[in-house]
């Protein structure tokens, strides 16, 4: 529908950033372990800004928001390929398909079976919320990148781009850190523990269900997660309606509750206390997709 600038979340993303600069400036001196955790929080926030900027927010330009995203604070994820296997994460009839969705932890069956003991032994760690936060970034990390190589070396060119892109954004993320008295150590440890507080958020997002919309959870947390999370908890919220902004969310969970539930089969948690509690040292699914092939 018609809008104009969301105000807020450009606020929120110069404001990402100003702070950002004010933990490598004038923190970084007086604490660097209290200057990492803070840019953490900073790198998760940006992360989850630039979710909203690739669903459109906080203006109507596609080119605009891209710009306003172009500093990669976590170091790690060109916004392009981000952009790309999101959106296409976001065809729900796909959602944890092993090969089509780009965002799932489920392997193949049969894959799994050729899979050496010590691969197995890591993707069932990997299954565990702290397995998910200590490794989830490195794996993660690992096959996303293999994955677009073999890509890129296939011949596709848009991969080559935004990894370029890519890197010209590091430039300035890495001059000015290299410019504060913050070591580049701290920089790619506070970028690491930035994108694994999000694996908090994508740990049991979806789960696998015949029905496709019953594969989408919400967690009706209002703390500080769901706050860095911009309000993507309220996840079936999310996917039934991207284009509708991370502070509008709630209100749309709470006036359309009974029907999100149905929606989503009652696929729900109170709050991030309970995930903790829950599955922190335990696996909430099976490694090998428990449904594959019937939801191909």
């Amino acid at each position: 529908m018609p809008r104009g600038v969301e105000w807020g979340t450009l606020a929120l993303i110069i404001g990402c950033y100003g702070g950002w600069l004010a933990v490598l400036f004038l923190l970084a001196p007086l604490s660097v372990p209290l200057a990492i955790l803070c840019l953490s929080l900073f790198c998760a926030l940006h992360s989850s800004l630039t979710h909203e900027a690739l669903h459109g927010h906080p203006f109507r330009s596609r080119w605009i928001n891209e710009a306003l995203m172009f500093l990669p604070l976590t170091l790690m994820i060109p916004y392009g390929r981000f952009r790309d296997t999101h959106l296409a994460h976001h065809q729900d009839e796909r959602l944890t398909d092993p090969y089509d969705d780009p965002e799932s932890n489920f392997q193949d069956p049969g894959a799994w079976q050729k899979m050496p003991a010590w691969r197995r032994a890591i993707l069932e760690v990997n299954n565990t919320l702290l397995g998910r936060i200590v490794l989830g970034p490195l794996l993660g990390q690992i096959c996303f990148m293999a994955d677009d190589w073999r890509q890129a070396r296939a011949g596709n060119h848009a991969i080559r781009r935004d990894w370029v892109l890519h890197a010209l954004g590091l430039v300035p993320v890495i001059w000015i850190a290299q410019a504060s008295p913050l070591p580049l150590w701290a920089l790619l440890l506070a970028a690491y523990i930035g994108l694994a507080l999000i694996k908090i958020r994508t740990f049991l997002e979806h789960r696998a269900h015949e029905e496709c919309h019953n594969r989408t959870v919400v967690i009706e947390d209002r703390g500080p997660l769901a706050w860095l999370f911009l309000n993507n908890n309220l996840h079936i919220v999310h996917h039934k309606h991207p284009g509708v902004p991370w502070y509008a969310l709630p209100r749309l969970y709470r006036q359309n509750r009974a029907a999100f539930l149905a929606v989503n089969g009652g696929y729900r948690y109170s709050s991030y206390r309970e995930v903790f509690g829950k599955y922190f040292l335990r696996r909430k699914d099976p490694v090998p997709h428990p449904l594959w092939p019937f939801q191909r």
